[in-house]
């Protein structure tokens, strides 16, 4: 039991579990490879940097915020690669960052992102934490931010990603200082969302399978009326 009580999950884990969960959503999205840098660096303060700034907070089992700062060239970058992706043409596609629809779509990825960060928090740490509507600002000057609810003992930390041009961005993660220690086993094993979607429509497909029975049996009564001249 001790050595159950000494597994702790901590800041650092925390922050590396979000760096995946950006580096998987974003390398489905855009069908390309996003990296994180090795090293982290601790900071003092939490803001939006040009050219493309986004954050989410979330509370709940913890309270903190989260900060993406895109240059233009990576902005762009990860939006053409995720609309191609999605079948739009190139001919049609957002010419400037400061398009709104530069700004939506990085907005709905980081939706995505914190969404997949939240769902592995249920299931790891057997806690719950809700999310804000991500916002995007188009940037010429740096803004500061700092989370609504006064943290007590705060802890910030910035890591550089790379993209597969070699584009820069970076995550900013702000949160009160915590820990969680296992106290018993429990499965945390993560749910693939393709299974999911795939037993969906498996079960979609079985519900709907009688229905031919059914076409049939109509068929058998229809030939039934007919022999007796109805």
């Amino acid at each position: 039991m001790d050595a159950e009580k000494d597994v702790v999950y901590g800041t650092e884990d925390l922050l590396m579990s979000l760096c995946n969960s950006v580096v998987r959503v974003l390398n489905v999205a855009t069908q390309s490879k996003v990296n994180y840098s090795g090293m982290v660096q601790r900071i003092t303060k939490t803001g939006l940097k040009p050219d493309i700034g986004c954050f989410v907070m979330f509370d709940g089992g913890f309270t903190g915020l989260v900060v993406l700062n895109f240059a233009a060239d990576t902005a762009m970058e990860i939006y053409e690669r995720y609309m191609l992706h999605m079948g739009m043409p190139k001919s049609e596609l957002a010419s400037f960052y400061t398009s709104d629809e530069v700004s939506n779509i990085m907005g709905e990825l980081m939706n995505q992102i914190v969404g997949d960060f939240t769902g592995k928090v249920r299931r790891e740490l057997q806690t719950n934490i809700t999310q804000s509507q991500p916002k995007m600002l188009v940037l010429n000057k740096q803004v500061m931010l700092s989370v609504d609810t006064p943290l007590d003992r705060p802890e910030m930390r910035r890591v550089t990603f790379y993209t597969e041009k070699n584009n820069i961005f970076y995550l900013e993660l702000a949160i009160d200082r915590t820990e969680f220690i296992k106290l018993h086993d429990f499965d945390s094993r993560e749910v693939d969302a393709d299974s999911l979607m795939e037993g969906e429509y498996a079960n979609r497909e079985r519900d709907a399978a009688p229905a031919p029975a059914a076409e049939a049996e109509d068929d058998d009564n229809a030939d039934l009326l007919k022999s007796l001249g109805m």
